[in-house]
């Protein structure tokens, strides 16, 4: 063989192995999806990730599978995602807690697992309001009550969250730091253990999203006392921000989906398509209108960039909050 047929028929596989990249790439997906999601069935993650995995099935002509990983927060399930193979068949569910766990590595010495640069944020589905909530065995119908009672027993009163510096502790140790509160904190292994917590008196307050409380706010087993959000909630109009209250403090609990970084940039762009082709679903709109919120879903790009701002106001809130 000479040099030009050798040269020739080298250009040739090549193109072949390029032209069969392709083809694989255009074929995905061909098998089962699984959406990990970090933390006990009931959290935010869960409810607005089974209603998703549900009208992704068929538009991905694949099963969708939401697999559990839960602990430490919801950085165990982010960690296992991290390392998985970039081939867009493992995704992660997260929530706004992904954006402190580096900072909470660097504050406690630890060697930082992943940093948020270890993942493509592909879509953002929702960007919920938390809220003040107490238990109904309390008496506090008011925000203003339930400081006065706080603030006359220090830590007589316990407030539940999903664990160390996460999505719900976050919010909590800010308001009891505006307040100048002393509360005795309980916490547990996700957002559902944390609300079982308040609605079996465990714990007496908790902040959460109003996606994963509003079953028990409309049972009457949860009392709302106050919105993290810049404005009232539309499907909770009695509720007043803190803002109002005059705490100058807002916090959001947003669901997004990542993939590992290093997914290739197809798997990526066939992935927010088809995203954006489930979200408008009336399936999902109602689910997540059942759970009395609304789609705020962002496109890759306008995601990115509201995750590099919240990423920094959650981690200046994250070294406000210190080692606990």
């Amino acid at each position: 063989m000479d040099r030009r047929t050798f040269v020739a028929g080298t250009a040739a596989a090549g193109a072949f192995l390029s032209q069969g990249t392709a083809i694989a790439q255009d074929a995905y997906p061909s098998r089962a999806v699984t959406l990990i999601n970090p933390f006990p069935p009931g959290g935010a993650a869960d409810v607005v990730g089974r209603p998703l995995a549900a009208v992704l099935e068929p538009i991905l002509k694949q099963p969708v599978v939401i697999d559990t990983k839960q602990g430490a927060a919801g950085a165990v399930g982010a960690q296992v995602a991290a390392t998985a193979k970039p081939d867009g068949y493992t995704l992660l569910l997260h929530i706004v807690s992904i954006s402190g766990f580096a900072e909470v590595d660097r504050l406690y010495g630890r060697p930082v697992k992943f940093t948020n640069d270890d993942f493509i944020p592909i879509a953002r589905l929702i960007a919920d309001p938390m809220v003040l909530l107490v238990n109904d065995q309390v008496p506090y119908k008011t925000l203003k009550e339930l400081v006065e009672a706080a603030k006359a027993k220090p830590d007589s009163l316990l407030f539940a969250s999903s664990g160390l510096h996460g999505a719900l502790h976050l919010p909590m140790a800010l308001f009891n730091k505006a307040a100048d509160l002393k509360m005795k904190h309980l916490p547990t292994n996700g957002g559902g253990p944390a609300l079982t917590a308040l609605i079996g008196n465990n714990a007496q307050v908790l902040v959460s999203s109003f996606a994963a409380a509003n079953a028990q706010i409309k049972a009457g087993k949860a009392r709302p006392l106050a919105s993290f959000g810049a404005k009232r909630d539309p499907s909770h109009p009695n509720v007043p921000t803190l803002k109002e209250l005059g705490y100058d403090i807002e916090f959001y609990l947003w669901v997004g989906l990542f993939a590992p970084k290093g997914t290739p940039t197809p798997i990526v762009d066939k992935l927010r398509g088809e995203m954006k082709k489930a979200v408008v679903t009336e399936k999902f709109e109602s689910a997540i209108k059942n759970l009395g919120q609304e789609v705020a879903y962002l496109d890759q790009a306008d995601f990115k960039k509201f995750w590099d701002a919240d990423a920094k106001r959650v981690e200046d809130a994250v070294r406000t909050i210190g080692k606990i």
